[in-house]
């Protein structure tokens, strides 16, 4: 599911004033009529936006009063409410996956004389496009946090391609894995996918930072020269991945808006709406349900769409018409057991990682700081485990 983007606004300096708070009253009415629109398209979504705008317009007229009455009000109880709002219209705004493609493919088969489509569509997209997800990411304190945060929230954004980073001998290197991309879009999807990720770190830093690399499976396309105008380095083409490269050591610069208290309140709120749209039904849940019962060994997509009776290719639309894929679907499966084994069971990691299905620890480790941010002995010690089940765990 791709978010829609809602327009940004510069952070403003100085005390709150009864004009801000005028802005919040008109933002509640805005998004008021946005959850009418989605009311028409999807009544049971609606409801409990609905109740969400609902509290956050009493919040308002309480933080009004109370500006009036103290002469003064905290930025932060300011920046919540308005970010929640923000939160509520990105929802409202939200296009299915499937209708994403099915426009994304018109534009591919009616613009044909026009070069670099993926490109023009990537630089139209700011950080304020992606709603909290965006703001989570410009306040984290480094590159590397927020590449962390993008990566466990990405299902928040309009990426199709599934993104992976690894570091390795000083580089830093995102992969771009479009198995589960439709063929008649792919090219349009990993440039717009990969560019992006150019056009989000020069928002996040204010500036450039220049590749080492860029390598792209299959051959260079007619606009091969526009792609490395782009990049700003001469793609690899006929590689064995999609793949931008950079030195490991930009991840530690720190960012130049970094804000704790707003990364912290961004990312609850990246977790909730994530939360949401994994509350799964309809195919996505018996496959999700078959995924469990044999976690150790989880069968193919093949081999689910062979039980469910459908052809790979019937099962792949299915799930992107609910908003998820199969890859997604086993992360999904796998971190959840991993956080309830860790919670719930004096096992050690690599036992954890054997009944998950991991070939090798390391994977694993991996995979967990992907998903939790932190490393499995760290999330044991904020868990409050004993330090001796700590180090038999490492």
């Amino acid at each position: 599911t791709a978010l829609v983007a809602v327009p940004g606004r510069a952070q403003t300096a100085g005390p709150i004033t009864q004009a801000d708070i005028q802005r919040l009253q008109d933002e509640v009415f805005q998004a008021g009529s946005d959850v009418q629109q989605l009311r028409a398209r999807d009544a049971a979504k609606a409801g409990p936006l609905q109740t969400q705008l609902d509290d956050l317009r009493d919040e308002v007229i309480y933080l009004k009063v109370k500006l009036r009455k103290d002469g003064t009000l905290g930025r932060s109880e300011y920046t919540s409410v308005r970010e929640r709002i923000d939160a509520v219209r990105s929802q409202t705004r939200e296009v299915p996956a499937t209708a994403e493609l099915a426009l994304i493919e018109r534009l591919v088969q009616r613009l044909p004389h026009v070069p670099a489509l993926g490109l023009q569509a990537a630089a139209r997209y700011r950080l304020t496009t992606y709603g909290i997800w965006g703001y989570a990411l410009v306040s984290s304190p480094t590159l590397r946090s927020a590449a962390q945060l993008a990566l466990r929230y990405l299902n928040l954004t309009h990426a199709f391609t599934h993104i992976t980073m690894e570091e390795r001998d000083g580089r830093a290197t995102f992969t771009l894995q479009d198995l589960e991309v439709p063929a008649t879009v792919r090219r349009f999807v990993v440039e717009r996918d990969a560019a992006a990720i150019m056009t989000l770190q020069k928002d996040l830093f204010q500036a450039h930072i220049p590749l080492e690399e860029v390598r792209f499976k299959g051959p260079p396309p007619p606009h091969a020269e526009l792609v490395a105008e782009h990049f700003g380095v001469q793609p690899r083409y006929h590689a064995s991945a999609h793949q931008a490269v950079f030195r490991a050591s930009v991840l530690d610069m720190p960012l130049p808006q970094a804000n704790e208290h707003t990364a912290a309140l961004c990312e609850d709120m990246c977790r909730e709406l994530l939360q949401q749209r994994q509350a799964r039904s309809g195919v996505a849940a018996k496959v999700r349900n078959r995924l469990l019962q044999s976690p150790a060994q989880m069968p193919d997509m093949v081999a689910v769409a062979d039980e469910l009776c459908v052809t790979p290719r019937t099962l792949r639309r299915h799930l992107l018409a609910e908003g998820t894929t199969f890859r997604d679907l086993v992360d999904e499966v796998r971190h959840t057991l991993a956080t309830e084994l860790m919670s719930t069971a004096e096992s050690p990691d690599k036992e954890i990682a054997q009944l998950l299905g991991f070939h090798d620890l390391s994977a694993f480790i991996q995979a967990f700081r992907r998903w939790r941010g932190v490393t499995p002995s760290a999330y044991r010690q904020q868990l409050g485990q004993p330090a001796r089940f700590v180090r038999r765990a490492r």
